[in-house]
């Protein structure tokens, strides 16, 4: 946090707009800290910085999705409050030659108001050789060919074919590492899965999926819970836990009280993550395809009970309903799954080097 920000004299923001995206580039040195979150009334992000920058305006007008820009002292520390026309989707942003890129696109104000509670969306990335380990699990594989669609597709191609492109996406964005259950059509059992990502001590575990069920259609996202909030996530609980009878967690041996306070406290903390997690995937998701109505859903997957591993799982639509098949099985609504999971990612794990950073 020692790096000093250094924009050149009497650079400032830049804004354009193309396309109804507005693009805002910030001169900020390459190491430099920051931190950005969101705000309602008025719609706005928060840019926090350690000082002011140099030769920066303390107003600036807006233009596109942004009204004005404005800094503010803050503590011992700086803000650059984005004041914005409308609610906007999950900002997207990375780090150029230029400096500090926030992309932006409208979204809807459900979403803005769920990832608006002053939480970290991005922070300046980790250096690259402590890079955060991302585990993606395909579900399904091998013998195991999950839903089929009405028209034959097997579900285990698409969540296959889906990790393989979010992948590619995390790995170009360069804000960590990913490593995929299966990279090819074999069986892994439940179990192994999640040992995975606990041996690789994985900052987030990812299952990805797309069921079948009667009458359902459009995007969800699952997390931990013994008690399922509804018939329907519970059913596709069992349904999913039914395909490995092995899964579960292998934890050390220990007495029974110990283990049951271990367990207790990073589950606690584990848990956390996932909500968090699961809050940025459905603000990421609305903004490119259709959901589930009550799309965050708790449920037990095994696939979900790493107790030191933050972990969700999305249904990417439903195999059953046509529409959902048809989309799943196009390239371009593959993409743009991958790419509102990939800005999850990238948002989630903002947020977690932002913790890690004030400890």
């Amino acid at each position: 946090m020692a790096a000093v920000l250094a924009g050149a004299a009497g650079a400032g923001p830049v804004l354009t707009v193309a396309r109804g995206r507005t693009r805002l580039t910030l001169p900020l040195a390459h190491a430099a800290p920051w931190r950005l979150s969101a705000a309602l009334d008025p719609p706005r992000l928060l840019l926090d910085m350690p000082q002011a920058p140099k030769g920066w305006p303390a107003r600036q007008a807006g233009k596109g999705l942004v009204t004005r820009l404005e800094q503010h002292r803050r503590g011992s520390g700086h803000r650059l409050a984005i004041l914005l026309t409308r609610p906007v989707a999950l900002p997207v942003t990375r780090v150029s030659s230029h400096g500090l890129i926030i992309e932006l696109a409208p979204g809807p104000a459900s979403g803005f108001a769920r990832i608006a509670d002053g939480r970290s969306l991005a922070a300046a990335a980790r250096p690259r050789t402590s890079l955060p380990l991302v585990v993606l699990d395909p579900g399904h594989g091998g013998k195991d060919p999950g839903a089929i669609g009405v028209r034959g597709t097997q579900e285990k191609r698409i969540t296959l074919a889906a990790a393989l492109e979010l992948k590619r996406q995390l790995e170009a964005g360069g804000r960590c590492r990913v490593l995929l259950t299966r990279s090819r059509d074999v069986f892994i059992p439940l179990g192994q899965r999640i040992e995975l990502a606990r041996q690789r001590e994985a900052a987030l575990f990812l299952s990805l999926h797309a069921d079948s069920a009667p009458g359902a259609r459009g995007a969800s996202v699952y997390t931990l819970s013994e008690t399922a909030t509804d018939r329907f996530s519970a059913a596709l609980a069992r349904r999913e836990n039914a395909a490995d009878q092995r899964g579960g967690l292998r934890l050390p041996s220990v007495p029974p009280e110990v283990q049951r306070i271990l367990l207790s406290l990073m589950r606690q903390e584990t848990r956390s993550g996932s909500e968090q997690l699961a809050r940025f995937a459905v603000a990421a998701l609305g903004g490119e395809v259709p959901l589930l109505p009550h799309t965050h859903r708790r449920a037990g997957f095994v696939v979900l009970k790493a107790p030191d591993v933050p972990s969700a799982l999305v249904e990417m639509g439903f195999l059953s309903h046509p529409a959902d098949e048809a989309a799943l099985n196009r390239v371009d609504h593959r993409k743009k799954l991958a790419k509102a999971l990939a800005e999850t990612i990238t948002a989630y794990l903002g947020t977690r080097h932002a913790a890690l950073a004030e400890l």
